[in-house]
């Protein structure tokens, strides 16, 4: 017995000098425990992040939507498809809470087809209809139903599309994205809590002989979990920052590549979804405070590992 005593107090004089700790942190399991809150963080603050910006582009999506309506003229048998394009800009205008009527000619439509039918289609071959983009005065209310009635009374094969329908939609498909996304936080630091507690106990069982002789020496269990708590809030920093550093040059190679293919058709798609990967300083800002998070949630989860585990032992 004395020489185990001795033994455990020489391991506890060595590990408790200043700056030292007294779990080891140059073992297989604490290096493997940083990679593992590394990639937990990364993940952590990718998904955070790509909800960001589906939520800041689903606000640019729906402020620009609710300005504008569209009409379409469509071509019906017997009926002068411009003539009535023009009817329908002219009965726009007259309309209240209306500020800019454009009505798109035939090569502008082909233009706007051209990403899906390519170049040189014969459009009066097709039964494309015309397309006025009407835009709304934000000082006054638009009265949407007065131009209907004057539409479906002067130009019946005009349709008028205010777009909120569309802006409903795309408020639930962000709200949805935005609530994934926070499920899928969830879990990571639900596993990665796990991760940490199991760490934790395997360290308990390493340091068991120190922790029985500091108990026979009268050290309390705050001690020894605060013990615990800085080794594997430690542990929590490193894994956080190299996780975090990840997740941010992440999101910069997104952007230089998103501003690469912005030219391109499919491109200018995933910039409408997720805009140009800018996180801001907002954004920035989250990743610093989900790593922060982590390293702390890394700390606390092993404190109350080993506090619960010495009342067990008692």
């Amino acid at each position: 017995m004395p020489t185990l005593v001795q033994r455990a107090l020489s391991k506890i004089a060595g590990r408790l000098k200043p700056g030292l700790s007294l779990v080891s942190s140059d073992s297989i399991a604490s290096n493997a425990l940083v990679t593992v809150i590394a990639i937990m963080t990364f993940l952590a603050t990718l998904t955070a992040g790509a909800a960001m910006l589906v939520r800041n582009a689903s606000q640019d999506w729906s402020s620009t939507v609710a300005r504008e309506m569209t009409i379409q003229v469509k071509p019906a048998l017997g009926r002068d498809m411009e003539a009535d394009a023009r009817r329908a800009g002219e009965i726009a205008r007259s309309v209240t809470g209306i500020r800019d009527v454009r009505v798109f000619s035939r090569q502008e439509s082909a233009k706007l087809l051209e990403p899906w039918l390519g170049t040189g289609v014969e459009m009066a071959d097709l039964p494309v209809p015309t397309l006025i983009v009407v835009k709304l005065d934000s000082s006054q209310q638009a009265n949407v139903t007065s131009l209907r009635e004057a539409l479906r009374a002067s130009v019946p094969n005009a349709i008028l599309d205010d777009h909120r329908a569309w802006v409903d939609r795309l408020e639930l498909m962000a709200r949805s994205l935005v609530a994934v996304a926070l499920v899928v936080v969830l879990l990571v630091l639900a596993a990665m809590g796990l991760a940490v507690a199991f760490a934790t106990r395997g360290a308990m069982a390493g340091s068991r002989e120190i922790v029985d002789v500091l108990h026979f020496v009268g050290a309390a269990d705050a001690f020894i979990s605060k013990q615990f708590r800085g080794h594997f809030l430690r542990l929590g920093m490193k894994g956080a920052i190299v996780g975090g550093l990840f997740a941010v040059f992440a999101f910069v190679a997104l952007g230089f590549i998103s501003a690469r293919w912005s030219l391109d058709a499919g491109g200018d798609q995933v910039e409408a979804l997720f805009g140009q990967f800018d996180l801001g300083w907002s954004g920035y800002a989250a990743v610093v405070v989900i790593a922060g998070a982590m390293a702390v949630l890394t700390g606390l989860i092993s404190q109350s590992v080993v506090t619960h585990q010495l009342r067990r032992a008692r």
